[in-house]
C-alpha cells in the first residue's frame, strides 16, 4: 500500500499488489474491525489437515537450517491451502505440495541434515509416512 498519489484523485490508498482478505480503515477517527476465516477441510482430507497442522507445530524444535525449515513451512502451508480451498484439492497441486514437503524431510528422515534435534530424525521419518498414508 502507498500513499495517496500525487493528483487530482485523493479518493484514498493506492495498492501495487493483492489485497485479498485485507482490511483498511481509511480516514476514520476510530476503528474495530474483525475477520475470520473459519476453513474446514475438504471431506476426506480432515486426517491429513490434522497431520500437517502438528507438523508445522513441531517444525521449529526439529533443529532444520532456516532455509530448510522455510521451504517445509512453505509447502505444508500450500497443502493446507489446498484441502482447505473452496473447491475442494486440486490432485496435482495436491500432490506436488506433499512431494514439496516430504522432500523438505528427506534430510533429516535420512540423517543428511546436519544439527537437526534429536527424535528429529524418527520424527521426520513417521511425518513421510502419514503424509504418504493420508492420501
Amino acid at each position: 500500500m502507498s500513499d495517496q498519489q500525487h493528483d487530482a484523485d485523493r479518493s484514498g490508498p493506492v495498492f501495487h499488489g493483492s489485497v485479498s482478505g485485507a482490511q483498511f480503515a481509511w480516514g476514520n477517527e476510530t476503528v474495530a474491525q474483525n475477520q475470520q476465516n473459519n476453513t474446514a477441510p475438504a471431506a476426506g482430507t480432515e486426517a491429513l489437515a490434522a497431520l500437517v497442522a502438528d507438523l508445522l507445530r513441531q517444525l521449529p524444535g526439529a533443529g532444520l537450517p532456516e532455509r530448510d525449515r522455510e521451504d517445509a513451512e512453505a509447502a505444508a502451508q500450500e497443502v493446507l491451502a489446498e484441502v482447505a480451498g473452496p473447491e475442494g484439492p486440486d490432485a496435482g497441486r495436491l500432490r506436488r505440495a506433499l512431494a514439496a514437503l516430504k522432500g523438505a524431510l528427506a534430510p533429516v528422515a535420512t540423517g543428511v541434515a546436519a544439527g537437526t534435534a534429536v527424535g528429529a530424525q524418527e520424527w521426520a521419518r513417521a511425518t513421510i509416512e502419514g503424509l504418504t498414508a493420508a492420501v
